[in-house]
C-alpha cells in the first residue's frame, strides 16, 4: 500500500464522511475485513478522490446518482450525508435523483428519494 495516496485517502475520507464515522469503521474492522478499508481508503478516497479535476461536491453527485442506481442503500445515505458536509444542496440531491428517477427507473428514484430523506434529517438533527 502506497502510504502517501492511503494517508491522502483517509484525510479525504475522513473530511467528507466525518473522523467519527471513519474512525469507528477502523475501529470496528477485524483481521477479516480490514484489508477492504485500507483497500477503500487508499484507492476510492486517495486515488480517485484524491485527484483534482473534480471537485469533491461534482464527484458526491456523481456517487449519489451510481449509488441510487446500484440500489445500495446504506451507501448511498453515506454518501448523501458526505455530500451534504461537502456542500451539496438539498436541492441539488433532489435534481440528481429526478435524473436517476428517468434514467434507471422510477422504483430506484423513489427507494433513493426515501433514503435520501432520512439522510438529510439524519444530517439536520446532529
Amino acid at each position: 500500500m502506497a502510504k502517501e495516496v492511503f494517508d491522502r485517502g483517509l484525510s479525504i475520507r475522513k473530511k467528507v464522511l466525518g473522523a467519527e464515522f471513519v474512525e469507528a469503521s477502523f475501529k470496528s474492522a477485524d483481521e477479516f475485513n480490514m484489508p477492504m478499508q485500507e483497500l477503500v481508503t487508499e484507492y476510492c478516497w486517495g486515488a480517485v478522490w484524491g485527484r483534482e479535476e473534480l471537485s469533491h461536491k461534482t464527484r458526491s453527485m456523481l456517487n449519489i446518482a451510481m449509488l441510487a442506481t446500484l440500489n445500495r442503500p446504506h451507501e448511498l445515505k453515506m454518501h448523501i450525508r458526505g455530500a451534504l458536509r461537502n456542500g451539496v444542496t438539498k436541492a441539488e440531491i433532489r435534481e440528481v435523483l429526478l435524473q436517476v428517477a428517468i434514467y434507471a427507473g422510477v422504483p430506484a428514484g423513489v427507494d433513493a428519494f426515501r433514503i435520501a430523506r432520512e439522510a438529510i434529517e439524519a444530517h439536520e438533527a446532529a
